[in-house]
Order: structure tokens, then sequence, then C-alpha cells
């Protein structure tokens, strides 16, 4: 049986077979790998009879395109063909998701939260950065005012910090987003809105402007660089899955780790891409960053999850998680379950 390298890899991950199992590592192979896979095949054609080369390749394409259309457990209901347009065309598979261009009410998220804050502070004037090309200090210090609260600033001593953009990571990201998106430019030295982010917010208010945030988040934002974990770009292409996850599941509180142990039991090999270290495990590490990257820093700062701690350590990645209704309203899946 001959696989096309561009082909749905065989082990069932979804991936390409060139980015899985032909590179030996791929992050999505599952334990067994192709071995297990073709090993099924010689199982079923136990006690046939062929008369014909065509007639034996004809039999494997068949069984195996009714493989890759099974859902898988490990997929939590996706099969093979699923997975594998969700990793490579999250925005191109209309028939299993679609994403509002605006969306419903009145969407509250940290991230519109601190993007109304940035545009306030540009208004109709633009806004002069500092010699860096950052936002200035006291519109920084301004905005953690809002954002954190005062009594919250009080007891960690968090506004004291606050000398430049970097020290207020959620509104750098923010305003680093929302330039990737073409919400804000820079013209005449100044952080002015761009004219599309200006009819955005006249036409729609921040229903307007949350699908191009999420998209340029996704799609041009390196998760990577907002936490000090290895770059792991695979946790970040499968974000569509991570969001298929809560959609199923986060209609109850549920620990984060069900969501780590959901990502690894589909992408076990990923922990190959780890490097142990005397202080953490490969497996640690993604479950850390996954804790961190996409339940905290992607879910919940995008108002698609309600994250909350279990325990008084912040880093300790014990978390509960629950879907937000503004998840349904941006990403809509239309798998049936």
């Amino acid at each position: 049986m001959k696989i096309g390298r561009n082909d749905p890899c065989p082990c069932g991950s979804g991936r390409k077979y060139k980015n899985c199992c032909l590179e030996g590592q791929g992050p999505g192979l599952s334990p067994e790998g192709p071995a297990g896979v073709f090993a099924e095949i010689r199982q079923a054609l136990q006690g046939r009879q062929f008369s014909s080369l065509e007639e034996v390749q004809s039999f494997t394409d068949r069984f195996m395109r009714q493989r890759n259309q099974a859902p898988m457990a490990d997929f939590h209901g996706l099969s093979p063909d699923q997975m594998h347009r969700i990793l490579h065309f999250p925005f191109d598979s209309p028939n299993l998701v679609t994403y509002a261009t605006v969306v419903a009410g009145e969407p509250r998220a940290p991230i519109l939260t601190l993007f109304h804050l940035l545009a306030e502070a540009i208004g109709e004037q633009g806004l002069k950065p500092t010699a860096t090309g950052n936002l200035p200090r006291n519109v920084c210090r301004e905005a953690a005012s809002v954002y954190w609260g005062d009594e919250t600033i009080r007891k960690d001593g968090r506004f004291v910090h606050i000398n430049k953009e970097e020290d207020f990571s959620p509104l750098h990201v923010t305003r680093l987003v929302a330039g990737l998106s073409g919400l804000i430019r820079k013209s005449r030295g100044r952080f002015i809105l761009s004219r599309e982010c200006r009819t955005l917010l006249a036409d729609h208010g921040l229903a307007g402007v949350y699908p191009r945030l999420f998209h340029s988040y996704v799609r041009d934002f390196n998760w990577a660089y907002r936490d000090g974990f290895p770059d792991l770009g695979f946790i970040q292409r499968s974000f569509l899955f991570s969001l298929y996850l809560l959609d199923l599941h986060g209609g109850e509180w549920l620990p984060g780790v069900f969501y780590e142990d959901a990502f690894l039991g589909a992408f076990p090999r990923v922990l190959g891409e780890v490097t142990p270290t005397p202080y953490s495990t490969p497996e640690k590490t993604v479950r850390s960053c996954y804790n961190w990257r996409v339940l905290v820093n992607f879910a919940a700062f995008l108002g698609l999850a309600e994250v909350e701690p279990t325990t008084k350590e912040r880093y300790d990645g014990f978390s509960r998680v629950r879907k937000r209704p503004l998840l349904a309203d941006a990403v809509r899946f239309h798998i049936p379950r």
C-alpha cells in the first residue's frame, strides 16, 4: 500500500504522513506507530483471496478510508480525517467548524478589557510611544489599575514594578496582537487606531473587534513568547483541538489535568520534543506548558474559558476549568456527537 507524503498518516494521528511517521518522531504518532496499523491490515487480509495486486491495493485503500473516517477514543470522538483537517486546515474546514465575524451581544474577555483601555488611551489624537517604541509608563500603570483593581495591586505590590510596557505582560501582548491584526498601527510617530478598527468599533463595538483579535492571536502571535517553556509549536498548532475539548467537556468544572491528559492521550509523541532536565521530566514540562499556554494564556485570556486556581500557589498548575458562553459565540463546531 503506497501512502502519499501529504496523506493523513496511517497511524491515526491526523497529521500529514510526511510530518509524522515518515519522519519517525511526529508529535501525533500513537504509541503503536505504523507497525500497529499495518498489523491491522495484515489481519484484515487474512483468509481473503485476491486475483491481482490491484485488488489488494483496492482493498487496503478501502480499509484505510474506513479506518480514517472512524471516531477514535483518544481523539474524543474525532476521526483521523477530522483531526487532520483540524490540525492543518483549522480555518478552511467549514463542514467541521466556522467562526463568527461578529460575536453576539457584548463579549467579555481580558484581552477585550485591555484593548478597550488601549483604544481609549490612543483616542482621536493618537498616542506617542516611548523612545523604544512602547506604550508610555503612565498608560501601562493606569491600565493595570483598572485591569487588576486597586485592592489587588495594594496587596501584591504589582503596580510598583510597572516601569515599562513589558512589565505589564497582558497589556503588552494585547498591543502586539492588535498590531498584528491591523487594528492599531504607527503613523507619524504615534500609535493610532486603523480606519478599519474605527469602522468596526462604530458598527459593532468590541463584538466586531473580537474576531480580529482571536484570529491574530492563534495565527500570527507566537504563544511561546509569553512563557519560559520550550517552543513546542505543536501546542499552538493544535489550538482547535483544545477548543473542541472545551466545547465538548467544558459544560462543567473539570480539573485542568483533564485537558492535559486529553492532549497527551491524543499526541503522546510531543513528549519526545522535550529534553529531560534535573528539575523536570518531559511530561511535567509539557503539562505545565499546556496548562499555562493553552488554558490560562489562551482560553482564559480570550474569554473562552474560566480557569480558577485550586490552591494558593500561583504556579503549581492546579486549577479547574469551565467553558464560557463566548466560546460557542465565536467558534461553532459542526461535528455530530
